[in-house]
């Protein structure tokens, strides 16, 4: 049965007497992808801070692997991996020096290993460069790689992808998806750009202004702030008019109809009645994306 790998319980951050994070209450189940959502200042990074030890809390309680994050920090980074905005990595160095440095830093110098994720993050052919040379998309991978090296069991990201390109998005997105399947890695991923999140996270944490405001299941989110569906559906169907079936809709195209339902729940009815009168090539719930509900849910918050 899974457990929970991290448990942070009303913890506060204050900062010259303002308050960074405010009673931040949440749990991550181990071998999960979690997204950690919120605008910039939101305070993603502190989190992550006060998660690894670089920083103490001002009141709560934290525990990550059982640890304490404070008195045992050391420990929960020999078995933890994090990526930060920031590459931190040497440039005077090539990229195969920088792991094998990092490597022995962690006690966990294995040439094999190195080889297989410069090939994972493709970087072999490169290893012998400097990464001074290196464009921001190379140092990006490279710093994931550098923080898989001691096969942590705990992977904490910042940003991972900015400064990559969208092939390259698509590489880290993929093999982070197949390290967390086949080597049961829990993830902690922050990020604003939310589509990137949207097919590889099992649960989001919603943050703003210090405080956790949402968490759960995008299904849940969907099931608590999607009122309203808009379905568009590609299809024959000639009707005429505002309404069809009693739900507004609207032409996007010659062949493409865009309906208006107060549930999901009315979905098949509606495509059932249209497949009697003609065919439906595709259909598609348009206003239920990560991005949709994200601005909803900040959005009702902010009111």
């Amino acid at each position: 049965m899974n457990h929970y790998i991290i448990d942070v319980r009303n913890v506060n951050k204050e900062i010259k007497r303002h308050l960074i994070i405010n009673g931040v209450s949440f749990s991550i189940r181990e071998g999960s992808i979690t997204g950690l959502l919120g605008p910039n200042g939101a305070g993603k990074t502190t989190i992550i801070r006060l998660l690894n030890g670089v920083i103490a809390a001002s009141g709560g309680e934290i525990a990550v692997m059982g640890f304490n994050p404070i008195e045992e920090g050391d420990e929960i980074r020999k078995r933890a991996g994090i990526v930060t905005e920031s590459a931190s990595l040497y440039h005077d160095m090539s990229a195969w020096e920088n792991l094998v440095f990092f490597a022995k830093i962690y006690g966990n110098y294995d040439d094999k290993r190195i080889i297989y994720l410069l090939d994972q993050f493709d970087l072999l052919s490169v290893k012998d460069q400097l990464v001074g040379t290196f464009s921001t998309g190379m140092k990006k991978r490279l710093s994931v790689a550098k923080a898989l090296l001691h096969q942590p069991k705990l992977l904490f990201l910042d940003e991972p992808t900015n400064g990559l390109d969208p092939d390259g998005i698509n590489s880290v997105i993929f093999y982070l998806n197949k390290l967390n399947k086949e080597e049961n890695v829990t993830i902690l991923i922050c990020s604003h750009v939310l589509h990137q999140l949207e097919n590889i996270c099992d649960s989001y944490l919603v943050l703003n202004k210090g405080q956790i405001i949402e968490a759960g299941t995008k299904n849940e989110l969907e099931d608590k702030y999607l009122g309203s569906i808009r379905l568009l559906v590609e299809t024959g169907l000639t009707a005429q008019g505002k309404t069809y079936m009693g739900y507004s809709y609207e032409r996007k195209g010659p062949l493409q109809v865009e309906f208006l339902l107060p549930s999901k729940r009315e979905i098949a009815p509606l495509l059932r009645q249209i497949l009697q009168e003609t065919w439906i090539h595709s259909s598609e719930i348009t206003n239920r994306s990560l991005e949709s509900l994200y601005f909803k849910i900040v959005g009702e918050r902010d009111e």
